[in-house]
């Protein structure tokens, strides 16, 4: 199944992709949260779904998609996973894999704005394969870890690269800024990945390619980082893990290219749909 969320932001309603036509699944009376995916909702939707398929309706044509997830617990970030992007950044490999947490207040819809923040020159974007987690795990060995995978998303993990490296500490100052994860369009259930190490990714800078990337050249594929993190955070239902992005970002380009006001970035990931967003600057709201 393809799920996503669609309507005002913090209004949300429930939807599913069938034949690429958004179809709207208010009527089954659960969102897409924690509490659904603890609880067996994928398969109640699936039989709701099943049962009620001549009844749904299209949702509105002008309708803002959300995030497909409604209330992650956690966003556990994987740092230099392509070694090609890791070179390109000019940071150093480790020897284990890098994580991070990226702020949940910086969860952003598939077609939302991106803030740049006040004194920010060196915003830059990395579209990632994301991984949601589907049932409570700890010390999850790697023969195990496909149990724990609900489905997948796409996220952006837009970085601003000078806070991040230079302005002290860890990178979370970099990554954790308001509207910085843009997540979906879709929530893919597993069965629809045939291989998660084999997937396209790419973006697109006003129309130009800038990132073509593949999740075949990842460090650590995907079932050996749950194992890995689950070493250290006890993974729920609901978690979001994003596992790093592929070279092509503006910090590896020549001259590097970073965002401004105006930009539009548009990026996708084979079976999981494509997303866009404009940059807009910082506006202090008003009280």
């Amino acid at each position: 199944m393809k799920l996503f969320r669609y309507g005002p932001l913090n209004e949300e309603k429930t939807g599913i992709l069938i034949n690429e036509v958004h179809y709207d699944t208010s009527d089954f009376g659960e969102d897409y949260d924690n509490k659904f995916l603890a609880n067996g909702g994928l398969e109640r939707l699936e039989e709701f779904v099943i049962n009620n398929r001549t009844s749904l309706k299209p949702i509105p044509s002008e309708s803002r998609i959300g995030t497909p997830i409604a209330n992650p617990t956690k966003i556990v970030c994987v740092g230099l996973n392509y070694s090609d992007h890791a070179k390109e950044t000019g940071l150093a490999q480790e020897q284990e894999p890098i994580l991070f947490l990226k702020a949940i207040s910086a969860l952003n819809g598939p077609f939302d704005n991106i803030i740049i923040p006040k004194n920010s020159y060196h915003t830059d974007w990395e579209t990632e394969l994301a991984v949601v987690i589907g049932k409570k795990g700890t010390h999850i060995s790697t023969a195990e870890s496909s149990d724990y995978i609900a489905g997948y998303v796409m996220m952006n993990d837009v970085t601003e690269r000078h806070f991040m490296k230079h302005r002290g500490g860890t990178w979370d100052k970099g990554k954790g800024y308001n509207t910085f994860a843009p997540l979906g369009p879709y929530f893919v259930t597993k069965d629809e990945i045939e291989d998660d190490g084999n997937l396209r990714i790419w973006l697109k800078l006003n129309g130009k390619l800038m990132q073509e990337g593949n999740t075949k050249n990842f460090i650590t594929p995907v079932k050996e980082l749950i194992s890995y993190i689950s070493d250290f955070f006890g993974l729920f239902p609901g978690d979001i893990i994003s596992t790093g992005s592929p070279a092509g970002t503006g910090i590896g380009h020549v001259p590097q290219r970073f965002l401004v006001e105006g930009d539009e970035i548009e990026y996708g990931i084979e079976g999981l749909g494509v997303a866009k967003n404009t940059l807009i600057n910082f506006q202090k709201e008003s009280s």
